[in-house]
């Protein structure tokens, strides 16, 4: 009888651990998983604060520009100049980002 009672209480401790093994595994996985999904955000997050400062940077430009005093057709061939150095500031930008 006794030796009845220690196989189910051998049993009981393997279904347990058993228990505990499942558990750790799906942990690990649910960690790495968290760990993926928190470096594409912090990716996500680097690529809008740059596309936020360029923003912020031709909101600036065109602030001076149209505060900057010269004839109509200065201004718009210096909007024109200065607008094909913000695209390709922002080619160059997003070159870098990839």
């Amino acid at each position: 009888m006794p030796s009845e009672k220690l196989y189910r209480e051998f049993q009981n401790l393997e279904r347990k651990i058993q228990l505990v093994l499942n558990e750790n595994k799906r942990l690990k996985d649910e960690l790495n998983y968290t760990r993926e999904e928190n470096g594409t955000l912090k990716e996500k997050i680097d690529s809008q604060q740059a596309s936020l400062n360029s923003f912020q940077d031709q909101m600036k430009i065109n602030k001076l520009v149209n505060n900057k005093v010269v004839s109509d057709g200065d201004s718009a061939q210096l909007k024109e100049t200065i607008d094909g150095y913000i695209k390709e500031i922002d080619k160059c930008i997003a070159h870098l980002a990839e």
